[in-house]
């Protein structure tokens, strides 16, 4: 008895398509931190930086000498509006399967020189990793952007620099507060 042919493998569904939250500003930004895309634990959350172990909210409130993670989200982003901080992400809608940023695919960035246009404090947009930094500078020579830049190491739990030498890099947004 013959063996029937093999069938062929169904192809890999897609991977789903996530959206960004809307930006975090107000007319006293004074710092954009720009992320790429919120990973599977903050898209369940609905929030910016919810995973456990992502070190956002320490990093930012070692910059701003706040103790961040003691307060909810709401007071969270209060706080960071107070302190002249602002937060978006680069990605306004990608194909994603997990978190991490290398898993990112078909990306429709989100308008970086539309919100830079809406915040007349602003003197600095930082970069919350390497992959926001890249996404951003393909728009920022096209804004003429008059503004600081800040390359900061990731606040990912993938990312595994010592809470101290992030905290010492993030630490340099209070120049510009």
């Amino acid at each position: 008895m013959l063996d029937a042919p093999p069938m062929p493998a169904a192809p890999p569904d897609p991977p789903p398509r996530h959206r960004s939250f809307p930006p975090v500003t107000d007319g006293r930004t004074r710092v954009l931190i720009l992320g790429s895309l919120p990973g599977v634990a903050s898209l369940a959350a609905g929030r910016y930086y919810a995973h456990p172990q992502n070190q956002f909210w320490r990093l930012t409130g070692e910059a701003i000498g706040r103790d961040l993670p003691a307060l909810d989200y709401a007071g969270r982003l209060a706080a960071l509006r107070d302190a002249g901080i602002g937060l978006w992400d680069m990605v306004a809608e990608a194909a994603r399967r997990g978190s991490l940023d290398s898993a990112i695919r078909d990306i429709a960035p989100n308008d970086l020189a539309g919100l830079v246009a809406r915040l007349p404090a602003l003197r600095a947009i930082a970069f919350n990793g390497r992959t926001a930094a890249a996404l951003a500078l393909r728009q920022i020579p096209a804004m003429a952007t008059r503004h600081a830049t800040i390359m900061l190491p990731s606040s990912s739990p993938a990312y595994t620099l010592a809470f101290a030498a992030k905290a010492a890099e993030w630490r340099r947004l209070r120049t510009f507060l």
